[in-house]
C-alpha cells in the first residue's frame, strides 16, 4: 500500500494544495510562481524518491514569505499524514551530501516532537527570486507540521545556489531513509511503544 496524503490549506495570504507519495519514483509537479522555489522542491522530489505536487496561489506580490512557509506547513502536514503510524519504519536518516564545493548535514527524527536547528548561513539576500532567509522559514515549518527532530548544518560552501540544494536534497535522503521500512522492526522504533 503506497502511503500518500493530499492536503489543502486557505489563507486570505496563500491557497495551496500538496500531494505527497512516499513511495514514489520521484516525479514531481510544482505550481508555486518561484521558480527557484520549484527547482528546490523538485531536488527534494527527485532525490527522496518521493512523488509531490504542488500548488500554490500566493501573494508573492507581496514578497516570498507567505508562499515557502505556507508550503512548508503543508508539506510538512502531509508528510506526517503519510508516514501514518510509523510502524515497521527506520524512524531515523541522515545524509552529508556535497554539492560542488558545498557540503550539507541534515538528520531527522520521525519521533512525534517537533524540533529544529539550523545551522547555515547565506552571502546574498535571494537566489533566483527565493529570499536566502526562507530557507530557515521553510524547514521550520516542515518540521513543526511534521512533528519531527530536523537538524540542518552547513559544514561548508560558497555558492548560494548550491549551499541552498544541498539542504533540500540531504533533507530528501534523510527523509526517505527514516521512512523506510526495515523488517526486523514488527511496531515503532520506540520504548515508549509509540511515536
Amino acid at each position: 500500500m503506497e502511503r500518500t496524503a493530499t492536503v489543502e490549506r486557505n489563507t486570505k495570504e496563500t491557497k495551496i494544495s500538496v500531494t505527497l507519495n512516499l513511495d514514489g519514483t520521484g516525479k514531481s509537479d510544482l505550481h508555486t510562481k518561484i521558480g527557484f522555489f520549484d527547482h528546490m522542491l523538485d531536488g527534494f522530489a527527485r532525490h527522496g524518491l518521493f512523488d509531490l505536487a504542488v500548488d500554490c496561489d500566493g501573494d508573492t506580490w507581496v514578497d516570498c514569505h507567505h508562499s515557502i512557509e505556507d508550503t512548508g506547513i503543508v508539506l510538512g502536514t502531509a508528510i506526517r499524514q503519510a508516514a501514518w503510524d510509523k510502524k515497521g519504519i527506520r524512524r531515523y536518516g541522515s545524509c552529508l551530501l556535497p554539492m560542488d564545493e558545498a557540503l550539507v548535514l541534515c538528520a531527522v527524527d520521525l519521533s512525534g516532537r517537533p524540533y529544529l536547528v539550523f545551522d547555515g548561513g547565506f552571502t546574498n539576500q535571494s537566489v533566483g527570486g527565493m529570499d536566502t532567509q526562507m530557507a530557515k522559514e521553510f524547514f521550520y515549518a516542515v518540521s513543526y507540521s511534521a512533528a519531527m527532530n530536523l537538524h540542518i548544518k552547513v559544514l561548508y560552501g560558497e555558492n548560494d545556489h548550491h549551499i541552498m540544494e544541498a539542504m533540500f536534497k540531504a533533507f530528501a535522503k534523510a527523509l526517505d531513509q527514516a521512512t523506510q521500512y526495515d523488517e526486523r522492526i514488527q511496531d515503532v522504533l520506540s520504548t515508549k511503544g509509540s511515536l
